[in-house]
């Protein structure tokens, strides 16, 4: 359940807040009582809040009665440093790994145990995948996730190892391998995956470091996604390289960004 249980006392904003957070990736649409069962609201004050949000933008009703995020909270959303300033930068590099390449790339940083997307170029001849900008997929099962992952602090790594979820038959679960695997990616510079997030689909990403305060950081992960029958994805890495650089560059140069 996305929103908590009701409280006596809540605020109004508070209340509004669990209702927009009633909405998540598993539940992109929800009616009425449904929001009022994941919030914990009753019927009236659920109804109440989704008309005023839905009145400012924050919401939209559906043709079925249902509602889903809206336009106006979606705009907002771009504005944040994560989206609006990465995005800006990274965009040309992206699309010229997609130019070359014909297959989807994508840009992604770490929220907590997640790999958060923030921008993806894909065409007509892409492999489908599930990301999508916006979408959180585990750090364990994507390319830019062990990326990430393999960069984080310690007790990000530990969490993230402690309970790691079976997307597909090929994700590797196991705590060890998983170690193994990461403590590779370090070494390399490079992750590469194959059908562990999706069947028919592998990736490989690198890391997009920039520096800041006389030391190197990770900012975020560059990946691109093929058919997992393409005989070696590797072969893609200094490509992706050339533009993660080119990126971490800009990005140490945007002071706004920091």
């Amino acid at each position: 359940m996305a929103g908590g249980a009701a409280t006596p006392g809540r605020s109004v904003t508070s209340r509004a807040l669990a209702v927009l957070d009633a909405f998540d990736s598993t539940a992109p649409r929800l009616s009425l009582s449904e929001v009022a069962t994941r919030t914990g609201l009753p019927l009236t004050t659920a109804h109440r809040l989704l008309g005023e949000l839905t009145a400012w933008g924050a919401l939209a009703r559906r043709s079925d009665g249902r509602y889903q995020i809206g336009r106006r909270l979606w705009e907002l959303g771009l504005l944040a440093p994560v989206q609006f300033e990465l995005r800006q930068v990274a965009a040309p590099f992206l699309l010229d790994v997609h130019t070359a390449t014909r297959d989807t790339v994508h840009l992604a940083v770490r929220e907590d145990l997640f790999a958060l997307y923030v921008e993806r170029i894909s065409g007509r001849e892409s492999v489908p995948v599930l990301s999508h900008v916006g979408s959180r997929l585990p750090l364990h099962a994507t390319g830019v996730g062990k990326v990430l992952l393999a960069w984080a602090p310690d007790d990000v790594r530990e969490r993230a190892l402690a309970a790691p979820v079976r997307a597909t038959r090929h994700t590797v679960v196991e705590p060890g391998r998983l170690r193994r695997q990461l403590a590779e990616v370090r070494r390399r510079g490079y992750a590469r995956t194959a059908e562990e997030m999706s069947l028919g689909a592998s990736s490989v990403a690198v890391p997009v470091t920039t520096a800041h305060g006389g030391n190197q950081a990770v900012v975020g992960a560059l990946g691109i996604v093929v058919p997992s029958h393409r005989r070696d994805p590797t072969r893609l890495v200094p490509v992706l390289e050339v533009a993660a650089r080119g990126i971490g560059r800009e990005v140490g140069r945007s002071a706004g960004f920091h």
